[in-house]
Parts: C-alpha cells; sequence; structure tokens
C-alpha cells in the first residue's frame, strides 16, 4: 500500500509531519490555511504538487468550519486574501501558484452567478479543491506509467533487460497527492517487473533522499540503495554496467518554458554527470509546474534558506547499539562562525535534459534540440496511450 502523506474528508485535513520521518508517523491537523502556510514553510508538508493541495484543502477546511458572510462578494474577497497568503510561503514552487489561481477562477465564476451567495461560493471554492486531490493522484500514476514506457523504449540498458535508476530529493508519495512523479516512474517500472533497482541520493542539506524516499523504497519493498550526493558520479562509473543503470530521473519545482528546470539543490550536478556518463536524464512533472510565463531558468526567483540547515542535523540519539525514539538531539556539524549559503534549489538547462515525463506524454526536443512545452496543453489527457509517449 502506497503510503498517505495527506488525509482529507470535508472539514478534515491531517498531513503527515514529514520532518519526523523516517523514525515516526506523526499526523498534523490542519485547521486553517495559516495552519497550512506554517506547515509549508517550515517545510513539515514538502513537495511541489503536495503543497499546493494542502494549500488548497487547508482553506477549503477553514471555509467548511467556520460562519461566513451571506454575500457573495465578501467571501470572494476573503478567498482570494487567503490564497495570495498561501503562495508566499513558498514562491519557488510554481504548482502552488497555480492552483492559486484556478481557485481564483473558480471563486470568481461562483461569485459572478445570478443569485449567488456567500454558501455558494464556499462549495464551488471547496469543490475545485477537492477536483485537484482527486486529478493529483491520477495524473502522477500516469506520470509513472508513461516515464516507465518511454525509458523501456528509449533506453540502451533496457535492450539488457530490468534497469536501475537513480533518482534525487523525494518526489513520491511524500511529495504529492499519492503515488509520486519521479519516484511514481520507479514504482511503475517495479510493477511491471522492468526495475533491477533504485538508487537514491541523501539529498543534503534536508536529508530528503534518505529520511523520505528511502522511507517509502524500504516501505513498498523496492529494491533500493541510499548514496551520499557527492557518490553519484562514482556511481555511475563503477556501478553503472553491473546495475545495468539506464538513468537519471527526478521531480520539479517549476519547468520554464524553453525547458529550464528548477528542482531541489544537487540537481543540476546529476544532470552534467548523466550526460558524462551517457545516460538519459528524464524530469518527471505534471503540468502545473510548466510555467509558460517565464521563459527560461535565468527567470526563476531561487529560494534561500537558514544555514542552520547546512550547519546543524537533528535526530533520535544513537548510543550505538540502539536507537532512542523518545531523545531527540541536534547536532553541529560545522565550525562555528562558518559563513553558509544555502539555496534551496538549482536550474538545469535544457540541454542537459532528455525529457519531460507529464501525465500526458513525454515531451522530447526536436531536431533542433528545442522543447515546444506549449504542445502538453494541447492534449486530452484520456486521449494518450501507451503506444504514443515520447511523441509529444
Amino acid at each position: 500500500m502506497v503510503l498517505q502523506a495527506i488525509k482529507y474528508s470535508r472539514g478534515q485535513l491531517e498531513i503527515l509531519d514529514q520532518l519526523k520521518l523516517p523514525h515516526a508517523e506523526e499526523y498534523d491537523h490542519i485547521y486553517s490555511s495559516t495552519d497550512a502556510w506554517h506547515a509549508i514553510k517550515e517545510m513539515r508538508t514538502r513537495g511541489a504538487p503536495a503543497i499546493a493541495i494542502v494549500a488548497a484543502l487547508a482553506l477549503a477546511v477553514e471555509l467548511t468550519n467556520m460562519k461566513l458572510p451571506s454575500v457573495a462578494e465578501e467571501v470572494k474577497v476573503f478567498i482570494f486574501e487567503k490564497l495570495d497568503y498561501l503562495v508566499t510561503s513558498r514562491p519557488t514552487a510554481v504548482n502552488l501558484a497555480d492552483a492559486a489561481r484556478k481557485l481564483r477562477k473558480a471563486t470568481e465564476e461562483s461569485a459572478a452567478r445570478q443569485g449567488a451567495t456567500g454558501d455558494s461560493v464556499r462549495e464551488a471554492y471547496v469543490s475545485a479543491s477537492e477536483q485537484m486531490l482527486i486529478n493529483d493522484v491520477s495524473d502522477n500514476e500516469n506520470i509513472g506509467r508513461h516515464g516507465a514506457d518511454w525509458i523501456v523504449k528509449n533506453t540502451t540498458a533496457a535492450k539488457k533487460g530490468p534497469v536501475s535508476m537513480l533518482t534525487h530529493c523525494n518526489t513520491g508519495s511524500l511529495a504529492t497527492a499519492g503515488y509520486g512523479t519521479a519516484l511514481g516512474v520507479i514504482r511503475s517500472l517495479h510493477v511491471q517487473g522492468n526495475l533491477k533497482h533504485a538508487f537514491c541520493s541523501e539529498t543534503r542539506p534536508y536529508n530528503q533522499g534518505s529520511r523520505l524516499t528511502a522511507f517509502e523504497l524500504v516501505h513498498d519493498k523496492i529494491p533500493a540503495t541510499l548514496v551520499t550526493d557527492s557518490m553519484a558520479a562514482a556511481l555511475l562509473r563503477l556501478r553503472g554496467p553491473s546495475e545495468n543503470i539506464a538513468g537519471i530521473v527526478v521531480g520539479a519545482d517549476r519547468v520554464a518554458a524553453n525547458g529550464d528546470t528548477a528542482n531541489k539543490i544537487g540537481t543540476y550536478a546529476l544532470a552534467i554527470l548523466a550526460k558524462h556518463h551517457g545516460v538519459k536524464f528524464l524530469v518527471a512533472a505534471p503540468r502545473t509546474t510548466i510555467d509558460l510565463d517565464t521563459k527560461s531558468g535565468a527567470d526563476i526567483v531561487i529560494e534561500e534558506r537558514p544555514g542552520i540547515e547546512v550547519t546543524l542535523v537533528k535526530g533520535p540519539r544513537h548510543d550505538g547499539v540502539n536507537l532512542d525514539l523518545a531523545v531527540i538531539e541536534t547536532v553541529s556539524i560545522a565550525a562555528n562562525g562558518i559563513g553558509v549559503w544555502n539555496p534551496a534549489f538549482d536550474v538545469t538547462p535544457a540541454e542537459l535534459i532528455d525529457g519531460i515525463i507529464t501525465e500526458v506524454g513525454v515531451v522530447e526536443k526536436d531536431n533542433e534540440g528545442v522543447f515546444h512545452l506549449d504542445k502538453v496543453f494541447e492534449v486530452d489527457g484520456s486521449a494518450i496511450k501507451p503506444s504514443t509517449v515520447g511523441g509529444i
């Protein structure tokens, strides 16, 4: 059974506190948009698709459980203000802004209808946010299927048998409403019987790979090995042939119109390594992550986070034999007084990316090396068949 990071029923929302993983599974109740803002900012919930869903549903819960004005316009203004506030919690992730834009539109249309009331506007917003949750799970499953099929058909390694893949950060059920994007591709390969082994990078400084992706892989009983970020080059060089490594698959926080991709810090380095070692480098992301208004990676604002995320680590005490989950300690791992630069993301140039896996197929560059991402918005996802993967 795939992990469930978001539990929702109308009027109630719980999120799995990812700061306590992998050692404890605890769910936090989210009662309001303020609760969601802090959960996102503190990274108790994270992953571009997931934070969009959590933000949307948190406001739905708040609206469901509060007494609202009867005037439709007043409720619309309230919703707009809350959405603007939620978007400030994680500015780099385009999914959050995209969800807010769509929810604003649904709210605007509802408020403009003849005879609209505060309750009808609320219902329109809540229903739209609930549909986003349903759509995200479906989109992720399609991303996984399209990506797995593309790898089997388009990599040299797949011609030899089951392949191995390296992934970065966490892009699974914990980063989405369910199943995952890049990790969903690995899950699909595993289900198809086409996965030999999965490798996940530690993903410093927040260790999403070692804490979260490793946790999901163990939970799903997928054969996997953890490596530090600095081991990736050696992995491809020394174990690439024996493990039949076909490529590297990552998620994305924002994909620009030209294909430049902002993702967790360290992604750019992995793309360079993939190019040098002749393996595929793939980005897996729903269409909501593609921002056609951002022309290139140069226009993407990169969030910088506190230096203590680099200089301190936190976890349960280990006495050399046993792990004591009741005692959580914070340990300094850097020289006191050293300066720290801690960008949360980097931008991988489009020329290093072999394909962008979406819920409607895999986008490849044309003969001139250009992605045409606008075409994915012209496709009805229900019309895409596995045989057409890679044809967009």
